[in-house]
């Protein structure tokens, strides 16, 4: 068992991968508020009235401009909060310690390689062996 220590954070790695998991959140959340906004809009215009074609054409826009727009601002948000958070770790970090991890080895029959052999080398030329070009 290995017990190991994180000192520091790639605080621009961290903030690259906030932001693409919580883009990755906002595509889902994106995806119901856009389809919530199509079909609310669609009922409200199916209930009569002038313009009703016309107010369900602005919930469909609306509700892909939020399947667009969400998932845009939550990897926005992602990033900025893996850039805190990232420099705030290092700060903490450097006063408390780090956090530790207790690992253990999930194979244990892996063995690693042999080390490499010593390169082989031609003994020296006798004076009666031709020497190669």
């Amino acid at each position: 068992m290995a017990n190991m220590t994180i000192k520091r954070v790639g605080v621009l790695s961290l903030a690259k991968i906030m932001g693409i998991i919580m883009a990755g959140i906002g595509v889902i959340i994106g995806i119901f508020y856009g389809l919530f906004i199509m079909i609310f809009a669609s009922a409200m215009s199916g209930m009569g009235g002038r313009g009703s074609a016309a107010g369900a054409g602005v919930g469909i826009i609306g509700g892909l401009v939020a399947m667009i727009m969400i998932p845009i601002f939550y990897g926005i948000i992602g990033f900025i909060v893996g850039l805190l958070y990232g420099l705030i770790y290092n700060v903490a970090s450097g006063v408390v310690g780090g956090i530790e991890f207790d690992l253990e080895e999930t194979n244990p029959s892996f063995t690693s390689p042999p080390p490499p052999s010593q390169p082989w080398t031609q003994p020296p030329y006798s004076s009666g062996q031709q020497q190669p070009y």
